[in-house]
């Protein structure tokens, strides 16, 4: 498969696996990479640059194939030593780089010093607009139905990515929904480039959590996602449990006086309680709606090309014979 992204980032395939807290760890990323997609290594999971390296060559000894750091610019009670972790990520040989969360436009300098590709994720088109305006060299773009934080917009992909085509000159990934060859073509004809997935990965046998979490995915229907924290226009999009009830009783209660500080004790250090433990209900972990997609947990190869194989299925079977309607007109008048 050819696209502007598997140009740009040296794949075989235009599919990206996305920054995950305590999931995008060397052995999916290695994964993802080694079958033909760009796997990514989540830098902040990493306490240390130097852990971060330290993940960076236990990928390599996996693969020789592309891959990614992902480095999230949120608003944090200790600001993490952001251009060591791009030092860590550079001198491990790591040229892609995914950024989220606030603009990165002060960091991009260094990055592009370093001869990095930038890839930001956005969750609109005006936020699109100005990371190519920024010199960021593609864009993530997340609909409203995406796991983690979705923006404040509330605009489902079917709008979102042609509304992105229609503006945007870079290459650009679909993000929020994909989980096989349907994605993968509904992106590509919506004016996309590729499909970035974040969790549809975390349900393979390659992604470094519990098996609880797996299998909560698989379990899960497209109803069993849950917004939070949108009174602190910080939305996010999690899994629905016991500790995202208790956060939602405490914003009801709370209204618009809600503090972060009230929710703290849900929110915070939950992922390694999630994933490493499997305490699926100690808080709120974030999950796309398109658990309602999954169905078993494969392995990654299993998965990607399962993806692959689809779509160019439907490309044959499904849209090749509406082209052959299309241009015979006599079929067309019957």
């Amino acid at each position: 498969m050819k696209t502007r992204i598997t140009e740009l980032l040296g794949t075989q395939y235009p599919i990206m696996q996305g920054g995950m807290h305590f999931v995008g760890m060397a052995p999916l990323a290695a994964a993802v990479s080694q079958a033909g997609g760009l796997g990514v290594i989540t830098a902040l999971t990493q306490k240390t640059p130097e852990l971060l390296a330290r993940e960076i060559r236990q990928a390599r000894e996996r693969t020789d194939k592309p891959l990614g750091v992902n480095l999230t610019f949120l608003p944090t009670f200790a600001k993490p030593p952001y251009e060591e972790y791009l030092r860590a990520a550079h001198e491990g040989g790591i040229r892609i780089i995914e950024t989220a969360g606030r603009n990165p436009e002060a960091f991009l300098p260094g990055m592009k010093q370093l001869g990095m590709t930038v890839i930001h994720k956005c969750t609109s088109v005006r936020h699109a607009l100005k990371a190519q305006a920024i010199g960021c060299d593609a864009v993530s773009v997340d609909g409203f139905e995406c796991g983690g934080h979705p923006g404040e917009d509330d605009v489902p992909g079917l709008i979102l990515l042609p509304r992105a085509a229609d503006e945007l000159t870079v290459p650009f990934l679909a993000s929020g929904g994909m989980a096989d060859g349907r994605s993968l073509v509904a992106a590509l004809a919506l004016g996309a480039d590729g499909i970035n997935m974040g969790t549809r990965f975390i349900a393979t046998q390659e992604a470094p959590v519990h098996e609880r979490v797996k299998q909560a995915v698989v379990a899960a229907s497209e109803l069993d996602t849950r917004l939070i924290m949108r009174q602190l226009r910080n939305t996010e999009r999690v899994l629905n449990n016991e500790g995202v009830r208790r956060i939602a009783e405490i914003e009801k209660g709370m209204g618009a006086d809600l503090k972060i500080d009230d929710i703290l004790e849900q929110v915070a250090g939950v992922y390694p309680k999630v994933m490493i433990h499997g305490d699926m209900d100690s808080g709120a972990w974030s999950c796309g709606m398109v658990a309602g997609l999954i169905r078993d947990v494969p392995t990654v190869r299993e998965l990607i090309d399962r993806i692959v194989r689809q779509a160019r299925e439907i490309a044959s079977r499904r849209l090749q014979p509406m082209l052959g309607v299309l241009h015979e007109p006599e079929r067309l008048q019957a």
